[in-house]
């Protein structure tokens, strides 16, 4: 966690004005539109970055889908991986992350401004619930983020295999799945240096429903794991 102690003092002044707003927007989602929370997180995500040593790599914008209705599937490598694809997406998006980064300070408000679901994995009607709601938004022209891993893989580069039971939200929305393949994403957070480091966030093309209506969910879960593996086997 040096890293973050050096976005903290690099922008010692800004912290305690970013801080409070930060949490008065979390306390008051109401009062906001999801594009002026999502410009607001993504002012807050450049200093930090910049603060951090950290630089952004993006690469296949032009395969995010130019209609709202959307959902990504990153692979998962750590705490940072929300934060940098926040950077690199100029759409605002939602997330479902599991119950475990709920009370996580910084991460906690961060969700709360984007209106994430949190996953029980361990209550399967809670879980039947966030599958049907979700679908329900993106219908409805929300853009979602899900990993499909479940929890961090902890093996840098190397993916663990993606749960067929991610894509069920997406399926039912019947909507564009986007694979989205990171880099790198576990040194900012998850390895115990300041040195400057360059995240890698690969867009890929989308998968259409037209081309998926006819998978099971595992399969659709094998193919897009499979397309990010090779993308970032192929930039590491």
């Amino acid at each position: 966690m040096r890293r973050i102690l050096m976005m903290v003092l690099r922008n010692i002044f800004m912290v305690p004005f970013a801080w409070f707003r930060l949490c008065y927007r979390a306390s008051h989602v109401e009062k906001y539109s999801e594009e002026d929370m999502y410009m607001f997180l993504k002012w807050i995500d450049l200093h930090a970055n910049r603060g951090g040593n950290v630089h952004i790599d993006v690469h296949g914008k032009e395969n995010i889908p130019p209609k709202d209705g959307f959902m990504f599937f990153p692979n998962h490598q750590g705490l940072y991986d929300v934060l940098a694809i926040i950077e690199a997406c100029p759409r605002p998006f939602s997330v479902v992350a599991k119950k475990e980064v709920a009370n996580v300070p910084f991460l906690k408000q961060v969700f709360a401004c984007m209106k994430a679901y949190m996953l029980d994995r361990d209550d399967v009607r809670q879980a039947m619930r966030v599958i049907l709601d979700v679908s329900k938004e993106v219908a409805n022209g929300r853009n979602y983020l899900i990993f499909a891993e479940g929890t961090r893989s902890k093996n840098g580069n190397k993916i663990a295999a993606f749960k067929g039971g991610s894509f069920k939200a997406a399926t039912k929305a019947k909507c564009p799945v986007v694979p989205v393949a990171l880099i790198d994403s576990f040194k900012p957070f998850d390895t115990n240096t300041i040195q400057p480091v360059t995240v890698q966030v690969h867009f890929l093309k989308p998968v259409l429903y037209e081309e998926y209506k006819n998978m099971k969910t595992t399969e659709l879960a094998a193919l897009v794991q499979e397309r990010i593996q090779k993308t970032i086997d192929a930039n590491v």
